[in-house]
């Protein structure tokens, strides 16, 4: 019989998971994410788990529009009738066969998201589930015209998303899905690109998040490397560049990312479609697994107010309780906020660093340097260090020292050099404890 005073790791690391996810998920609840997913994604083997995902996002709260594509599925169906699809720069070519290619093609790709989102058999993460799935003539459209000298004919772009009627469908708690059909005001049917109609749905509600489902894992530097977040200026240098570094899918919807983000959506995401669980893990891990765009940096450094004293304690507590900080009480803490910067990423702060000037010489400390483990290599200690010595500059302060335990060496390779305890203020070398033996370091400004 199993011990009960004892728990595997593994439900340490669930309960530690649930705990981590909980600020995000009151965050989430009552927001708008806009997913949109081309028809390859119905095509992978992990599409049930996806829809899974979304029916938890739903539960917990997330108003939720899907918009679906079904390129490969009109490709099939157009196959099956003998025709060879036509595109012109990344967009298809529609006459009027191929519209009745893609009139059946996304009327059977969107009855089987439906019915995926119906179900609720008992033992799966549907059961005991009921999504409301609704759509409707939310979208306008007129033709995209001739274009380099070819007519697109039954091809069309949007003319106006009818952002009330979908807001309505959502505030009834209803997963709007969205297929890229729309009509003119003539009555002429028109298909439409799915990655232009998820941008224009997006920045027509101004939702919160527009998630775009893609078959890379997110936007990458030019050797390679993921780059997990970004703002709407940095994508637009990336997207004037040669696009080969990207994957097909991502370098297709960055022109539409970019222009939602500068449009309003709070933010956007790549993700890849064929990870399962990657938008739980995105949304709810602090690391996440994509890549993330918005219109300014996520994080960004401020001054501390009276508001953060709970976060840097949460913050410093671990490294006071291992002996890397002195231990400062909360009350201790309040009086001394103002001597504090912090970096707040995505709304958590996530670094701290303080500055201690020395009565009547114009020397200071820079104190309770913290960075949440996950951050640790995100650039934010320099951040922190460089934002105390440029307050120490503007106190006209000329030198700053630093007491360590354990980081030393990190101080020493940013040009602070090690001294002897009596290079110290006075006032600051009575109060030095000899139990600690912190290293000492000074850097002149």
């Amino acid at each position: 019989m199993a011990n009960k005073q004892t728990q595997p790791d593994t439900d340490l690391r669930l309960v530690t998971w649930v705990r981590q996810a909980a600020p995000y998920i009151h965050a989430f609840r009552g927001r708008t994410f806009v997913i949109a997913l081309g028809g390859e994604v119905l095509e992978a083997g992990n599409a049930q788990s996806l829809i899974h995902d979304i029916a938890l996002l739903d539960s917990i709260g997330i108003r939720l529009v899907l918009v679906h594509g079904a390129r490969p599925q009109i490709d099939a169906e157009m196959h099956g009738r003998g025709l060879t699809p036509k595109f012109h720069k990344g967009l298809r070519v529609t006459d009027g066969e191929a519209l009745e290619c893609v009139k059946r093609a996304m009327g059977v790709t969107r009855i089987e998201i439906e019915a995926l989102l119906s179900q609720g058999l008992p033992n799966t993460p549907m059961a005991g589930a009921f999504l409301r799935v609704t759509g409707g003539n939310f979208i306008t459209a007129r033709p995209v015209g001739v274009v380099d000298g070819i007519d697109f004919q039954y091809t069309g772009a949007v003319r106006k998303v009818i952002a009330e009627e979908i807001q309505a469908d959502l505030a009834q708690e209803n997963v709007v899905l969205i297929t890229p059909i729309g009509a003119s005001p003539t009555g002429e049917i028109f298909n439409l690109a799915w990655e232009e109609v998820a941008e224009a749905v997006a920045v027509a509600i101004a939702a919160d998040k527009l998630i775009y489902l893609c078959d890379g894992p997110g936007l990458v530097d030019a050797k390679g490397g993921l780059i997990d977040a970004l703002t709407a200026d940095a994508a637009q240098k990336i997207s004037g560049r040669p696009l080969q570094a990207q994957a097909p899918g991502i370098a297709r919807v960055l022109p539409g990312a970019i222009r939602a983000c500068r449009a309003g959506v709070g933010r956007v995401h790549f993700l890849d479609a064929r990870a399962d669980g990657a938008m739980l893990m995105e949304f709810f891990t602090r690391e996440g697994v994509g890549s993330v765009m918005t219109r300014a940096p996520l994080a960004h450094l401020r001054e501390a107010s009276i508001d953060d004293v709970g976060a840097i304690l949460g913050l410093i507590e671990p490294l006071e309780a291992d002996g890397t900080l002195v231990k400062r009480g909360r009350e201790r803490l309040e009086m001394e906020i103002s001597r504090f910067s912090v970096v707040e990423h995505d709304g958590m702060i996530v670094g701290c660093a303080a500055l201690y000037p020395v009565s009547g010489e114009r020397v200071g400390e820079l104190a309770c340097l913290a960075v949440m483990p996950a951050f640790r290599r995100s650039g934010y200690g320099d951040q922190l260090r460089t934002q105390i010595e440029a307050r120490a500059k503007t106190m006209k302060l000329k030198q700053l020292f630093v007491l360590t335990t354990r980081t030393a060496h990190w101080f020493i390779e940013r040009g602070y050099q090690e001294t002897a305890i009596d290079a110290l203020p006075a006032s600051r070398r009575e109060l030095y404890n000899l139990q600690r033996r912190s290293k000492v370091l000074q850097k002149t400004l």
